[in-house]
């Protein structure tokens, strides 16, 4: 099975190696995950498995997440089960606040299964994804690092701002993908190659070393990284 789990972000800080060097960390929380699905390549043209992250209360869950992860009894699934069709499996467990999938060999992975962080044990650096802090809507200086105006005399007002974006006669138009003021932030961002420092497996703990992007408390992908070198 390929490695991979879910979790959310503690927070920073730092340890000791036995050398007494302090290390920075970043402490996330990884798992208990439940298998809610398994992709295949019969019937969905791709391997991978679904995960399940943080128990969601079934008062605040749609009918349709609590159907993802347990039988209802619908309609429909009467029906089709009154036409011969073989329902897929359920994990029976609490609908989940995160859910994503893993791609990659699926292995011996059952749908209910429970993992946890000791699947990472001898994995040796990881690579993580979340969701970059939103900053807002932000000016050149801040988004792309520009230097502004000068502060001399006749630059009135305009100290901070992008200067001309415009061309001539022609194309009589601004080019796409000029650097100009917008919303910075809340994007998807994979660290790569992030060296595993510890791994708590009583309190589902990984330590990697260095920053992940994100507030703390924010969900992570956390996956055995393919990099080489």
């Amino acid at each position: 099975m390929t490695k991979g789990m879910l979790g959310r972000k503690v927070g920073m800080t730092q340890i000791f190696n036995e050398a007494g060097e302090a290390i920075p960390v970043t402490v996330l929380e990884v798992g208990p995950c439940v298998v809610l699905q398994v992709r295949t390549p019969d019937r969905d043209g791709y391997e991978a498995v679904q995960l399940g992250f943080a128990d969601k209360p079934r008062r605040l869950a749609r009918r349709s997440e609590r159907g993802h992860v347990a039988k209802l009894n619908s309609k429909r699934s009467r029906s089709r089960t009154a036409a011969g069709v073989e329902l897929l499996p359920k994990a029976g467990c609490e609908p989940k606040r995160f859910v994503r999938e893993i791609r990659g060999s699926a292995g011996d992975a059952q749908i209910g299964q429970e993992l946890n962080v000791a699947v990472f044990e001898g994995v040796a650096a990881v690579d993580v994804a979340s969701v970059s802090k939103g900053r807002g809507f932000s000016g050149v200086m801040r988004r792309h690092n520009f230097s502004g105006q000068r502060a001399s005399h006749g630059v009135k007002k305009v100290h901070r701002h992008g200067g001309s974006t415009g061309n001539n006669t022609f194309p009589a138009r601004t080019w796409k993908g000029k650097r100009m003021a917008g919303q910075l932030g809340r994007e998807n961002v994979t660290i790569r190659n992030i060296s595993v420092v510890r791994i708590d497996s009583e309190n589902n703990l990984l330590m990697i070393r260095g920053g992940v992007p994100g507030p703390n408390g924010g969900y992570v992908v956390v996956r055995e990284t393919n990099k080489v070198g």
